[in-house]
């Protein structure tokens, strides 16, 4: 990847953070018909989906605020992990009291934890790693 490039996406994290929170609140309060695919996925893959979807949030707000912002990354690490957890259970609970089709689920803000601390792993691992370098 050049330079340029590295550039771009640097500048454009803000914006792409922000529409993929945006993006994950609506699509969390909507309910979206998906006309029986529901029978050939495993019955987990919604806490897939929820753990995916919560470690993809984690990584690009830490990057966000890591390079764009120039917040230390155990800085924002920390914000980050924790406003992505309270996130999660806040739209649960507005599911719970907002939405008919959808409720609240304690499993899915498992999941959504479970991807927090993964991506949050991931991030102290490289730390240490790169830390062992010098």
């Amino acid at each position: 990847m050049s330079i340029k490039s590295l550039l771009v996406l640097k500048k454009q994290a803000l914006l792409f953070s922000t529409l993929y929170t945006v993006t994950l609140l609506i699509f969390s309060l909507i309910t979206i018909d998906l006309g029986g695919i529901e029978s050939f996925a495993p019955s987990f893959g919604d806490k897939i989906f929820h753990f995916c979807a919560y470690a993809l949030l984690t990584f690009i707000w830490v990057y966000t605020l890591n390079t764009r912002f120039k917040v230390q990354k155990n800085k924002a690490i920390a914000y980050v992990s924790v406003s992505a957890m309270l996130f999660g259970i806040i739209i649960e609970v507005l599911q719970k009291v907002f939405t008919n089709t959808r409720h609240f689920d304690v499993e899915d803000i498992t999941a959504n934890v479970l991807g927090v601390l993964l991506t949050v792993l991931v991030f102290l691992f490289n730390i240490k790693r790169d830390v062992k370098k010098y």
